[in-house]
């Protein structure tokens, strides 16, 4: 059946796919609550993940969501609730991607976890909340999908249960969670106060009729942007990630820091590009809200990285590290102001793509190293290539890659952003000092990569180890992750147009 023939709702497929893998896997659990067939939980949890990544990948091939191409264009579900355009497709592909690199990895992780079909089920859970959020057309279905994508998380942060780091960490992340859901839902009742819409379109459309109500409506905008910051772990809103990603099983710091990160920044462009008009919303609140995506941008990439240096935890440098990347994408929303904003956040949306998989793949490189019972530290890692040269080398990639590198993904998505920051600077003088910071950090950020390659390669081992295993799940996500990142450096051609395409939709 030709894609034109389908009903609308399945446009969703993509995020309906993994709502019913995560179904199945209750299934499976209802039937044998004690089964521990990791192949049957794994592969199911895998077979579902590449299979909405195989939709949402026909439906971009097949021009679903695509604007000016006739009976292909941006599909309306619900009446606007949920729509279906380059954007949303573009970012369920990142979420399934990662899933998948997940559920393949934790296989070998969770060899002896107690609660193998509840994990899966809560991993696949949070990646239809996340796939669900890319669509959301409304501050009630996004709130809805917010919600879905986070109490999974926080059941995952924790659920290694005696592991008082994990569920330490699972706790303090559900209450920064909570806070931060109630600030985001205040700042939906105070836009929906101004303008009396809740759809992403309406908003856009009451804002002429806001009137008094721009300290009421610029209240509510400042409440959404630190409901998103939380989401994206920018600062502010920082503190749960490291402890979070330190405290949960490897793979769900991979998950929480690629997944769940992208699934916020899709939440901040489609918000802020469509609902919030730049020249509308200025002059009803007498301020513009870019600005404050400039600060944080300038903030999150630094303290990121800065705390980042001062590391001896790998996986906590990793933490700290995402943070730092977060700064380097809110760069899309702060140069919105300028002429050519929409070259600017399609780079940003790059460079998420690309630090799905170099990110991804250094979670689960430290997920391998506490398979093999090393500790946390740089030096633990130390001589680590003399045993295992090929994950060694594959996070060498990750390491190179993330601080922008040539030869790697992320020196291109990262070479894309600070050109086109550079040139929308013309309109936007500030512009210039994100480009400047991300210049700096960058560089900074070579330092403490550079210290763990180090230790992996050059460093003598601190002490003897028995003979390292190779688990095959682990190994296979590390090496598809880190032969994508090398690949995918002659594919940014057509990544760059599908980015630039959709951030410039829904900026127009």
């Amino acid at each position: 059946m030709a894609v034109l023939e389908l009903p609308d709702w399945t446009a969703l497929a993509p995020a309906l796919i993994l709502a019913g893998t995560a179904l199945v896997l209750f299934l499976l659990d209802s039937i044998n609550p004690r089964s521990t067939n990791r192949s049957l939980l794994a592969g199911t949890a895998v077979v579902g993940s590449l299979a909405s990544l195989a939709v949402a990948v026909w439906y971009t091939a097949a021009g679903v969501g695509a604007t000016g191409i006739e009976n292909h264009g941006v599909i309306d579900i619900m009446g606007g609730q949920f729509i279906v355009d380059q954007l949303a497709l573009y970012f369920m592909i990142i979420i399934a991607v990662v899933t998948a690199l997940v559920t393949v990895a934790s296989y070998d992780y969770l060899r002896d976890h107690t609660y193998q079909a509840e994990y899966y089920s809560l991993v696949v859970l949070a990646a239809t909340g996340m796939s669900t959020m890319a669509a959301s057309n409304s501050l009630v279905t996004i709130f809805i999908a917010l919600e879905l994508t986070s109490l999974p998380s926080y059941a995952l942060v924790a659920i290694l249960k005696d592991n008082r780091g994990s569920v330490e960490a699972g706790l303090k992340y559900f209450l920064i969670g909570a806070l931060s859901s109630a600030i985001f839902v205040y700042g939906v009742s105070l836009v929906y106060g101004a303008t009396g819409s809740l759809q992403l379109e309406a908003i856009a459309d009451g804002l002429g009729g806001a009137g008094e109500m721009g300290g009421l409506l610029g209240l509510g905008i400042l409440m959404l942007i630190g409901g998103i910051a939380f989401k994206t772990a920018s600062v502010p809103f920082h503190f749960w990630a490291p402890e979070a990603y330190e405290g949960a099983p490897a793979p769900i710091s991979a998950f929480l820091s690629s997944a769940s990160k992208a699934a916020g920044f899709v939440l901040a462009f489609r918000v802020f590009a469509t609902a919030f008009p730049l020249e509308a919303t200025t002059a009803i609140i007498g301020v513009d809200w870019t600005l404050a995506f400039v600060i944080l941008a300038i903030v999150t990439m630094t303290v990121g990285n800065f705390a980042a240096a001062t590391q001896e935890n790998v996986k906590r440098m990793l933490a700290y590290s995402s943070i730092g990347h977060a700064g380097y994408v809110l760069i899309g929303l702060a140069a919105l102001s300028a002429d050519g904003g929409e070259l600017v956040m399609g780079a940003a949306m790059m460079h998420l793509l690309v630090y799905g998989f170099m990110n991804t793949g250094a979670f689960l490189f430290v997920g391998l190293a506490e398979y093999w019972g090393v500790g946390r530290t740089f030096e633990d890692y130390n001589g680590l290539s003399e045993q295992a040269p090929f994950a060694c080398a594959a996070m060498a990639v990750f390491m190179f890659s993330l601080a922008g590198i040539p030869l790697f993904g992320g020196f291109w998505s990262k070479y894309l952003l600070y050109t086109a920051t550079i040139d929308a600077a013309a309109d936007n003088a500030i512009l210039l000092v994100l480009a400047a910071a991300l210049v700096v950090n960058s560089a900074l950020s070579l330092y403490y990569y550079s210290r763990l390659v180090k230790a992996l390669w050059i460093e003598d081992p601190v002490t003897d180890r028995d003979q390292l295993a190779k688990p095959t799940g682990l190994y296979a996500a590390i090496i598809a992750a880190a032969v994508i990142t090398v690949l995918i450096l002659p594919a940014f051609g057509p990544i760059a147009d599908a980015a630039t395409e959709a951030a410039a939709a829904i900026i127009v």
